[in-house]
């Protein structure tokens, strides 16, 4: 309401009571009447803090589903949220380093911060020993708290949701909230970055089609990170990547090339792939490499979900719907009582259209909720360890279009996918199990002897074992019939001790009666 954004609401949509409602709020105010419909929507993500500055980073990356006015003020989000202040930003790093003076470990420090977004800020700076010019990155003060507050309200309401809504169960709303706070709680400790960053480094060590810059883990610790620092055109920035005479076919392809390689060679891909993070080095237009910046999400697969995801994938290139929707109930993420022959068509009357068809040609929100539809109706649910995933292919197609929107995406990426394949399970992959598990083997192989041994030694005995066995619990059903008995008999004399004195004037026959049954319950009591 500050931010004017229940004005966005169609009038048409809202009943009487929440009009009403609206004008019992009358001291609550567009405090921006003179700005525009993206810049408010900007400016109330803004307010609320990371985790939703991060929910307007992505959408900044969909201009085919916001108008572009929205998209636009939502790139200012990516890396120009409101700084904070830097004189706190260099105590900081004093405290993290040790230091008494920055002077120390830096010869130019930059006071105004090169770039600032949801979580930390950097700036520019040069090493006294070797003269490289880094970027430091300081931690948001406070910023833990702000987060762990917007994770306790997305947690209640997914608890909401999951009882509440009809596909709440499918959709694991509770297990995504858990994902995602494990990963940006992670991205509050730039020691997890720094590591991050290593990793991607060695991984593309060699390559020509993403540049990894070095990241100095001396100078780094939870709350400040040393990084080089790199030169290169702003992703998003596309007039000036075509002023350079960039190859943007080549620019497009080698980013879903990247993207493939991170998630099935590795097994650990870059999650927070906005155009922020991203840029192109000018030293080769023609070859042009990606740089990439900001490790804090990363996300990582195991072998059963990789193999699955790349067999569905190849499947879905080959157009083997069939195999797809085989694929999705062996996996388990459809119910196993699934109509394979009508799961089958759904996803042929979904994904058939927008075969060989450039990105430019797909109308991405009616084939994104033509999948909600299927999903639900096939009961099919959400894989929270999926999602960042999800998120990151969100971002690499929406790049695509901004770079090359007549990019064939799937031509591009089936020969990645169908090589990976081979390799996996070809004699080649066969070869390089056995020449990993090599020195395993032979570390155990002076051992298996004794085992065979140890194990037929076993194999002989097991008939008398059995036999053991079968007349121990031949003898306990014994006494566990005995000890029924015992108790019947038992209850048969306490009920006579009652039933007695109404035919008899003695005494002592009831007496007798209890005293057996006691000591019948006594006996059974004993034999357990």
């Amino acid at each position: 309401m500050q931010h004017g954004l229940d004005e966005l609401i169609p009038s048409k949509w809202l009943p009487w009571y929440a009009k009403l409602g609206r004008f019992g709020f009358f001291w609550l105010r567009n405090k921006h009447p003179d700005k525009s419909q993206g810049t408010r929507i900007r400016l109330a993500l803004q307010t609320l803090g990371p985790v939703f500055i991060k929910f307007g980073q992505m959408l900044s990356t969909r201009k085919d589903l916001l108008p572009p006015d929205v998209a636009t003020e939502l790139s200012i989000l990516q890396d120009q949220v409101e700084p904070f202040d830097s004189e706190l930003a260099k105590q900081i790093i004093r405290q993290a380093l040790g230091l008494t003076d920055l002077s120390e470990v830096f010869s130019e420090f930059e006071t105004k911060p090169l770039a600032s977004a949801s979580i930390a800020q950097v700036h520019a700076a040069k090493l006294k020993n070797g003269n490289q010019d880094v970027i430091v990155k300081v931690i948001r003060p406070n910023i833990k708290h702000t987060i762990e507050s917007d994770i306790e309200l997305m947690r209640t309401a997914a608890n909401a949701l999951q009882k509440l809504l009809p596909d709440g169960k499918r959709l694991r709303p509770v297990e995504v909230v858990k994902e995602y706070e494990r990963t940006i709680i992670d991205e509050l400790d730039l020691t997890h970055e720094a590591e991050n960053g290593i990793q991607f480094k060695r991984n593309f060590e060699s390559s020509t089609a993403l540049y990894v810059p070095t990241i100095y883990s001396e100078y780094s610790h939870k709350n400040v990170m040393v990084m080089e620092r790199i030169y290169g055109t702003p992703i998003a920035d596309v007039e000036q990547l075509v002023a350079r005479n960039t190859n943007m076919k080549r620019l497009a392809e080698r980013g879903v090339e990247v993207f493939f390689t991170q998630v099935f060679r590795d097994s650990f891909f870059h999650a927070d792939m906005h155009p922020g993070n991203i840029f192109v080095s000018t030293a080769n237009p023609n070859d042009p490499q990606y740089i990439t910046i900001d490790f804090g999400i990363v996300g990582t697969l195991n072998s059963e979900d990789k193999r699955y995801l790349a067999e569905n994938f190849i499947a879905f290139f080959n157009r083997n719907y069939r195999k797809v929707a085989q694929l999705h109930v062996d996996s388990g993420w459809v119910p196993s009582d699934t109509d394979i022959d009508d799961f089958e068509a759904s996803i042929r009357k979904v994904c058939e259209p927008i075969f060989q068809k450039p990105l430019a040609e797909i109308e991405f929100s009616n084939v994104l909720l033509q999948l909600f539809n299927t999903a639900r109706r096939f009961n099919m649910v959400i894989q929270p360890q999926l999602v960042l995933l999800q998120k990151t292919l969100l971002y690499i197609e929406g790049l695509g279009r901004q770079l090359y929107p007549q990019l064939d995406l799937w031509k591009t990426a089936k020969p990645f996918l169908e090589n990976w394949m081979k390799e996996q399970i070809g004699l080649k992959a066969m070869y390089q199990k056995i020449s990993t598990n090599i020195p395993y083997w032979s570390e155990k192989l002076p051992e298996i002897p004794d085992l065979v041994y140890d194990t037929l030694k076993q194999v002989k005995k097991l008939p008398e074992q059995q036999k053991i066995q079968f007349e121990l619990q031949q003898q306990q059903l014994r006494q566990q019939h005995h000890s029924s008995q015992l108790l019947i008999i038992g209850a048969t004399f306490c009920i006579a001790a009652v039933i007695l004195p109404i035919y008899q004037t003695h005494w002592w026959p009831s007496v007798g009666c209890i005293t057996l049954g006691i000591i019948s319950w006594i006996g059974a009591w004993r034999i357990k």
